[in-house]
């Protein structure tokens, strides 16, 4: 479960004031809103990336709202991806399994796993430079998923690919919710998205967030 209540996050000069709401556990749940509305705000808040004013977040039964970041044990997709250029695709997807000490002999059984998952088993070898932006979307999907987070965070992570891409990254995305099992809070502006993959859906409207039906919410999207 993802909960936000009474929660106050700035940025800058923009405030939103009393967010709640609350993706249930193992759910797919999308937050839409216009460019600026504060969408990456609310995902920054929840990961521990920007400090909350009042309130509180929950994941699952803890609360983190004033946790670091590092002690939520979120999977993260930023909208830029951040992928190190100097790193093979397998590196990447190794390093957050690293950081949190597994065993040596597990890292790579789990790099692989969560590599053939997202049908990029072939690419572990390469270096960023050489991907497409569908192959860097997956290599930073599944560095978000290598070490078992229960709630991931996608930023507006179609942003950039092409139709034919986008369709088949958005199965993806079903695939691997279907797999997992992860609570999935995922940002866009695109009714596309929503309509295919939201199973709870939330607006962003004058700095208020209202859950909506997915269409509906497409709707006055569009």
């Amino acid at each position: 479960m993802i909960m936000l209540d009474a929660v106050t996050v700035r940025s800058g000069g923009f405030e939103l004031r009393d967010v709640r709401f609350a993706v249930p556990t193992g759910s797919y749940g999308v937050l839409m809103g216009r460019t600026g509305s504060g969408k990456s705000t609310v995902l920054e808040a929840i990961c521990g990336l920007r400090p909350v004013a009042a309130g509180t977040i929950r994941l699952g039964n803890r609360d983190v709202t004033r946790l670091p970041a590092a002690a939520r044990d979120i999977g993260y997709v930023p909208q830029d991806r951040v992928l190190f250029s100097h790193m093979s695709v397998g590196r990447q997807i190794a390093l957050p399994l690293e950081v949190r000490r597994w065993p040596r002999d597990t890292i790579l059984p789990r790099v692989v796993e969560v590599a053939v998952l997202l049908g990029i088993e072939p690419l572990l070898t390469r270096h960023p430079a050489g991907l497409s932006g569908g192959e860097a979307q997956r290599v930073a999907l599944a560095r978000a998923l290598v070490f078992r987070p229960e709630v991931l965070l996608l930023d507006e992570p179609l942003t950039g690919l092409d139709e034919a891409t986008r369709a088949g990254a958005c199965d993806v995305l079903a695939d691997v919710h279907r797999s997992t099992g992860v609570t999935v809070l995922h940002v866009t502006h695109d009714s596309r998205e929503s309509r295919r993959l939201a199973e709870v859906c939330f607006v962003i409207e004058n700095g208020a967030v209202a859950r909506r039906d997915a269409a509906l919410a497409a709707g006055a999207m569009s």
